[in-house]
Formats: C-alpha cells, structure tokens, sequence
C-alpha cells in the first residue's frame, strides 16, 4: 500500500477537496464520482458523503491502495 501524510493549514478539509489537494482526482466530478462508487475509506469504513470534514490524523484509503494521513 502506498502511503502519504497530507499536510493541510486549516482546523479540517473536506473529502472532496483533500482528493484535490493529494492529488488523486483532477476535478470536483472525478472526486464525487469516487467518493460515491465506495472506493473511499476514512478511518477504516466506507465514506460516501464528499463533504465529509476530515481532521488531523483522519486515515483515508482508496482502493485499498493508497492511503492517506492528514497531519
């Protein structure tokens, strides 16, 4: 599994926008579309909900192959 800590400045991001900001989607409809499929993870259970707010040492997982920490 790959692995990255994904810095953001603020007190949380949504699901949607940490996608954009590790660089995993290009777009808001890319994110939307994978979020909604249930290819994302946060903390260990499926996420559907793109406006999710995601905080300091939230895990998210996509396809059970990249995994990102927020920090």
């Amino acid at each position: 599994m790959e692995k990255h800590e994904i810095k953001i400045k603020t007190e949380s991001i949504t699901l949607d926008q940490l996608l954009k900001w590790a660089n995993i989607v290009t777009s808001g409809g890319e994110g939307k579309h994978l979020i909604q499929s249930g290819a994302v993870k946060l903390n260990g259970e499926v996420e559907t909900r793109r406006a999710k707010k995601i905080f300091f040492n939230d895990v998210v997982c996509i396809h059970d192959s990249i995994e990102l920490t927020v920090k």
